[in-house]
């Protein structure tokens, strides 16, 4: 049996033990928080989320907290013109064998929490700040604040995009600030006009801003996100705004989302990170995963889906080291490394593409957006996202 250590208890490293662990392995994931928790609010998960949760036990909890989306929705966010829907139930279901859904992130994390705690061989610690490592052919040693080292046979840098693991073991510094700065709040449902309630995810885009909004939390809240292109150079996170500073931000926005936006109370803002892809995630007996290995921007909704594939696809490959000599580990986590790098890289350019040609583009621009988006049929948009929603092996790029 092997002893793998995890830095990091976020949404990624607790999918790395439970699909470590249910191959026989030994799970030690190292928090550095005092309590295992997660921040945020609203999150979406395509089928290739789920594909990857039921692989590691979680899928039917997380379908039971889980809003089922009816499509997602695209609107001109100054003049309120539709410009396209695509569909997400009935064929879309069939085509894709699981739903599209949105879920407080909480209600993602809590189901993979709860299931390392009953599996065995998963050791959960708090207090553990992983601040780097020492790697050789026998084993790897974790370095923790404060002086502490604890020995294991791998170490999997789950640690997010300042990851302390990358930062070793890449070296390619401060995550890179994308200036866009997105505003969140979460309002309970019963405040919201019953004729703009729905169960879509709607995508107000204007010119170098753009507002999404959906149920969450059962239905009972709705889930607020408008992001700005300001060009703001400063990473921020979480830090409480005026609702007033909000609306002034977005007083281009047209009637329908306005009046959403208005609802919003207690704001809180991040400025948006990410970097660019590399090739090598791994070292020896070190791999990374999740934003730890590739961090994207939000416009693609695949962060958590992409670090729920690493872990499934990580997990299946170890699988053999419970039986066979501990430095076989290395060549396997080369292997995750290879297999990952291409898809993960495609979903990294595609968030930012899809920030600068659907989310944000200003006048003409803007016009030949709704005038392409408009013109697709439904199976012409799912083909578009074939290569990430179906349900595959989560290696291959396209």
């Amino acid at each position: 049996m092997s002893h793998i250590l995890v830095a990091g208890g976020g949404i990624g490293g607790l999918a790395t033990a439970l699909a470590a662990a249910r191959h026989g392995h030994r799970i030690t994931v190292l928090e550095r928080r005092e309590e295992f928790t997660e921040l945020g609010a609203g999150i979406q998960l395509a089928p290739n989320a789920f594909h990857a949760l039921d692989r590691i036990g979680v899928g039917h909890a997380v379908r039971s907290r889980a809003v089922f989306i009816d499509a997602l929705r695209l609107f001109d966010g100054t003049s309120d013109e539709r410009v396209t829907a695509m569909p997400l139930t009935g064929a879309y279901r069939e085509r894709y064998g699981n739903p599209y859904a949105v879920v407080h992130r909480t209600d993602l994390y809590l189901p993979l929490l709860e299931a390392c705690r009953t599996a065995p061989g998963v050791e959960l610690l708090t207090g553990c700040h992983v601040i780097g490592y020492e790697n050789d052919s026998t084993g790897v040693t974790a370095l923790l604040a404060g002086g502490a080292r604890l020995p294991g046979d791998a170490l999997v840098g789950a640690d997010g995009i300042r990851s302390a693991v990358r930062a070793q073991l890449v070296g390619d510094g401060e995550p890179r600030v994308s200036g866009h700065t997105i505003y969140r709040s979460v309002i309970p449902m019963e405040q919201v006009p019953h004729e703009l309630r729905s169960n879509d995810v709607s995508l107000w885009a204007g010119p170098k801003w753009h507002f999404v909004h959906y149920p969450i939390s059962g239905g009972r809240e709705l889930n607020l996100a408008a992001t700005r292109d300001d060009g703001a150079r400063l990473p921020v996170a979480g830090l409480p705004v005026e609702r007033a500073r909000v609306l002034r931000e977005f007083d281009s926005m047209g009637t329908v989302a306005r009046t959403l936006l208005e609802l919003g109370t207690d704001w809180k803002r991040w400025v948006l990170c990410d970097r660019d892809p590399v090739d090598r995630w791994v070292e020896g007996r070190v791999a990374l995963l999740g934003d730890a290995a590739h961090p994207m921007l939000q416009y693609a909704a695949q962060g958590a889906c992409q670090a729920l594939e690493d872990a499934v696809l990580l997990g299946d490959l170890v699988e053999g080291a419970v039986s066979v000599p501990d430095d076989d580990l290395p060549q396997r986590l080369t292997a995750y490394n290879q297999l990952r790098r291409a898809r993960t890289a495609k979903a990294q350019r595609v968030a930012r593409e899809m920030g600068r040609q659907i989310y944000h583009p200003a006048g003409t621009a803007a016009k030949e957006r709704n005038a392409l988006l408009s013109g697709l049929s439904p199976e012409e948009l799912w083909e578009k996202v074939d290569w990430l929603h179906r349900d595959r092996d989560f290696t291959r790029a396209g």
